[in-house]
């Protein structure tokens, strides 16, 4: 362990240099409307998912040519400050107490503009197959994650500041649509119209319960318990998760899969509610068996290689250390994975690549949440846990 501790350590450190010299700004892998062409786009959503996803695919960084600017990202902070809540723990460091702090600090200042509680969103305009997510429109997803870390933070330091920020999350989810059966609900992930998917619906149950300890709200633990009977009732027979159940959602892929499992472990951690332990054990045995390689290389879908995308690999080792109390050979994957993305997709500068396609071409683009923040909390979450074995 002594070796793959150095390993760690040393990427920890050179990502974390490279995040904060850059001022916490980097491109993400969805920001191609940002473009000065996208008036040209005609307000056509085929159009603009065109635009979108020729920035997004390109192996060559085609931001620069095309007007879209490094940007400061709120789930960017919310996963930095994460890993420094990590860090603190490992070292009891204040500089990392300081620099989540800061990080939060940031986040409760730039919630999404135009909701009284708070929420978060995407810093620029989103189209899909499903329909358009505007500018700084909050996603439950990403309000979910961030509000993990406030929930890390205060069960650490214990600032009233951070509690009210916690109920006010809570507050905001509870208010979203929801697809609702007399037995069960999904929560909207947007709160503009209903659009229902499993990992934002379990990763906003894991939260209101999670919170529910300290808001004592009844009201949110029987929606977090409704909602994870929902996606578990629609669990597929080996263990895994179509993203959502409308047909245009059928497939299944590593970083959402690995979202579902933490939200539900946390949820049933959270709880005491066992209800769900054969959910979770099936999508787990499914979610180690077809995600990743003897190498350690993370798999994109359940079913092919490419593209190796950075998400993967570090939802992947989250989930992995999340998991690892099930099975020692848990942590060891964790490492194998972690010591495959340093060693096939981390610059010599720090920073992580985005994807590595066929034929070994890699896009470099910097992103900032997608490929930084993200690895940076999975790496110290990883690097916590060997020290602590």
């Amino acid at each position: 362990m002594s070796d793959i501790k150095r390993i760690l350590e040393n990427s920890v450190e050179r990502v974390e240099k490279w995040v904060e010299e850059k001022g916490y700004k980097g491109y993400e892998p969805f920001d191609g409307l940002s473009s000065f062409l996208k008036p040209f786009t005609f307000h056509n959503l085929f159009l603009e998912r065109l635009l979108q996803q020729l920035v997004r695919q390109s192996p060559s960084n085609l931001r620069p040519l095309l007007g879209v600017k490094p940007k400061e990202s709120t789930k960017g902070r919310g996963y930095m400050a994460w890993g420094y809540l990590n860090m603190f723990k490992l070292t009891g460091r204040n500089t990392y107490r300081e620099k989540a702090f800061r990080c939060l600090d940031w986040l409760d200042k730039n919630k999404a503009p135009g909701y009284v509680y708070h929420s978060w969103g995407n810093h620029f305009h989103y189209s899909s197959r499903s329909g358009r997510i505007p500018k700084y429109e909050p996603t439950i997803v990403w309000t979910s994650l961030i509000g993990q870390t406030f929930l890390e933070a205060y069960e650490l330091f214990g600032r009233k500041e951070d509690l009210n920020i916690i109920k006010s999350i809570s507050n905001w989810i509870l208010q979203l649509p929801r697809e609702e059966t007399s037995e069960d609900i999904c929560l909207s992930y947007v709160p503009f119209k209903g659009s229902y998917v499993h990992n934002s619906n379990m990763l906003g149950a894991a939260f209101l319960a999670n919170a529910a300890q300290y808001t004592r709200d009844k009201r949110s633990l029987e929606v977090a318990g409704r909602a994870m009977k929902y996606s578990c009732s629609r669990q597929r027979p080996d263990g895994s998760w179509y993203y959502g159940e409308d047909p245009i959602y059928h497939w299944i892929d590593n970083f959402h899969t690995g979202y579902n499992l933490d939200g539900l472990k946390r949820y049933s951690e959270t709880t005491g509610d066992n209800t769900f332990d054969r959910n979770i054990e099936n999508g787990f045995k499914y979610f180690r068996k077809y995600f990743f390689e003897e190498s350690g290389c993370p798999k994109y879908y359940h079913n092919r290689r490419y593209p190796i995308d950075i998400q993967c690999a570090s939802q992947g080792i989250d989930t992995l250390v999340n998991f690892s109390n099930y099975d020692g050979g848990n942590l060891e994957l964790a490492c194998k994975v972690a010591k495959w993305t340093i060693d096939n997709m981390q610059n010599g500068d720090g920073h992580f690549y985005y994807r590595i396609y066929p034929f070994g071409i890699r896009a470099r683009a910097p992103m900032i949440h997608w490929g930084q923040a993200t690895t940076y909390k999975a790496l110290s979450a990883l690097l916590l846990k060997v020290n602590s074995n």
